[in-house]
């Protein structure tokens, strides 16, 4: 117990003996994490756009002529629901439409109250049961007589899951780059730290010190230096993120009928994370510097 209140003491004198150094490691790291945080944000903003839009767009749409009849309409609805991949299928009135327009507008629905009269189509809508026969049911319906276009979004799912896809790539990219660069800050802070006190640990080994005796004070500063850079991000991140999601929260909602990811749950989520990553980094760079530049 001596020993381990020995090196959190010893570990907390060295943080304050280079305190400039250990400031600019601190700068480092956080800079690192919040680089990491735009993208981890943005990446779980857009997979849950996907989401969404592989759940409301599901489906095909086709749009019928003013002049197609709600009789010829219905023949339409029973003849997809009788196709190979469709869950189920329905008639759209344009005042339905209207509607739902209204609805995914949130607050600002009302502007299309001034228009003097509905531009919507009536429509079918054609629930897909099985994705991969997606593009023959588009086919088939647009075969119909009094349709005026169908509309199938995998074009907008296939770029979204994409985008995501990017996201994701250039995100592990971007962090394992970062993450050696504040490795290698971090090294180079505690290797200030053993060159000051070389001839104290060159004692401490000639009278018996073991190797870990050397290297814990060493270890708990960069995971000190670590912890605090994550506290910081983390701060800075739900500052930013809160402050985000109160300007152009509502207007993504506005657009997509998808709220962004509410700050509670990313911050819940995100401080493992970087609170895990802030100690891998710091206790990594110690064991790098202590390994490299003591003979333990």
């Amino acid at each position: 117990m001596k020993t381990f209140f020995y090196t959190i003491k010893q570990a907390f004198i060295q943080f304050g003996r280079n305190f400039n150094m250990s400031l600019i490691s601190i700068f480092a790291i956080t800079c690192m994490m919040l680089i990491l945080g735009l993208f981890f944000i943005m990446a779980i903003n857009i997979d849950r756009a996907a989401e969404t839009v592989k759940g409301e767009y599901d489906s095909i749409e086709i749009f019928l002529l003013d002049d197609t009849s709600k009789e010829d309409a219905q023949a339409m609805v029973d003849d997809m629901k009788q196709q190979e991949g469709v869950s189920d299928a329905y008639y759209k009135s344009k005042k339905q439409a209207m509607k739902e327009f209204k609805e995914r507008w949130g607050d600002n629905g009302y502007l299309l109250d001034g228009l003097e009269e509905n531009p919507l189509p009536n429509s079918v809508v054609v629930l897909i049961g099985d994705l991969e026969k997606a593009d023959a049911l588009a086919e088939h319906a647009s075969q119909y007589e009094g349709i005026e276009d169908v509309k199938y979004y995998k074009s907008t799912v296939d770029k979204l899951l994409k985008a995501t896809h990017f996201m994701q790539i250039a995100a592990i990219i971007i962090m394992i780059f970062l993450i050696i660069v504040s490795v290698i800050v971090v090294s180079n802070t505690i290797k200030l730290t053993v060159f000051n006190r070389a001839d104290e640990i060159s004692i401490m080994k000639y009278v018996g010190a073991t190797n870990w005796f050397i290297r814990g004070p060493f270890l708990i500063e960069g995971i000190i230096i670590g912890i605090i850079s994550a506290g910081v991000s983390l701060g800075i991140i739900a500052v930013v993120y809160k402050k985000l999601l109160d300007a152009i929260g509502d207007q993504v909602y506005s657009m997509l009928s998808m709220p962004m990811v509410q700050g509670e749950f990313l911050l819940h989520n995100y401080a493992w994370i970087f609170v895990a990553l802030g100690i891998v980094i710091g206790a990594l760079g110690s064991s790098i510097s202590v390994r490299r530049f003591l003979d333990v």
